[in-house]
């Protein structure tokens, strides 16, 4: 019922962009979810790329600080981040997250796309 549809991923040289969008449906009110941005690397554990509340307050990883932007659209019921400045360390699969804690808690996590940075 509830779907996250991730998009944008793809291949890109080191100091490129790219822009990922998050597309939920089956959800009534959107606007009540804290949405975020994982990626997860070979070998290495998932992490939180960046955050934004119900209210718009962002937040992001250290390695990721002035080169990802995270923004939401609560009309469209979509959550985009764009990165610029990429580097190979930013190559993983990137998943879309939706959080909330009411009425219950609940995570719903998108299918993945793929990061890769490379020359």
């Amino acid at each position: 019922q509830v779907q996250l549809v991730e998009s944008g991923g793809g291949l890109v040289q080191p100091g490129g962009s790219l822009r990922l969008s998050c597309a939920v449906s089956g959800v009534f009110f959107f606007s009540i979810y804290d949405m975020a941005w994982y990626r997860q690397a070979p070998g290495k554990q998932r992490e939180l790329v960046a955050g934004i509340t119900n209210d718009g307050s962002t937040n992001y990883t250290d390695a990721v600080k002035g080169r990802f932007t995270i923004s939401r659209d609560n009309a469209k019921k979509t959550v985009y981040l764009q990165m610029n400045s990429l580097k190979p360390e930013d190559t993983a699969v990137y998943y879309c997250n939706a959080h909330r804690r009411a009425p219950n808690l609940r995570d719903f996590w998108g299918q993945g796309t793929q990061v890769t940075v490379s020359s």
